[in-house]
């Protein structure tokens, strides 16, 4: 596996640790719908909460979370309707970032609720 990719997965590891010993239920990691994933998906007593992961070895460039933008946002979005309707949910849901910087297992996690909200498209 490349250097990159084992990052990134230690990085979703400590995400899912984090979210345990604060009180979220994991309900899946890296759910897929054809092109469309998940990164995290938890849940607190009364929210569904989608969780999108960034991880870098450093601080030197950008904030991982300033990556989660546009394409990306209405992918999460796209894909969390279809899992709360392949899964028949009724909670309301919360788009949330974890930033996870440095290196296993000494990580740095930013944990942003509410980074984002679904965009509103009008049809005409």
């Amino acid at each position: 596996m490349a250097a990159h990719n084992e990052l990134g997965k230690d990085g979703e590891n400590a995400a899912v640790e984090y979210l345990k010993a604060n009180g979220y239920r994991i309900l899946h990691t890296n759910w897929r719908c054809g092109h469309l994933e998940l990164d995290i998906v938890a849940q607190t007593d009364d929210e569904l909460v989608i969780i999108e992961v960034k991880t870098r070895k450093g601080s030197e460039w950008d904030a991982p979370e300033d990556a989660v933008i546009g394409t990306k946002i209405r992918n999460i979005v796209s894909a969390t309707d279809r899992y709360i309707k392949w899964f028949n949910i009724d909670l309301p849901a919360r788009f949330d970032i974890i930033a996870v910087i440095g290196k296993a297992p000494d990580f740095e996690i930013d944990h942003i609720e509410d980074a984002f909200y679904p965009p509103i498209t009008t049809r005409r």
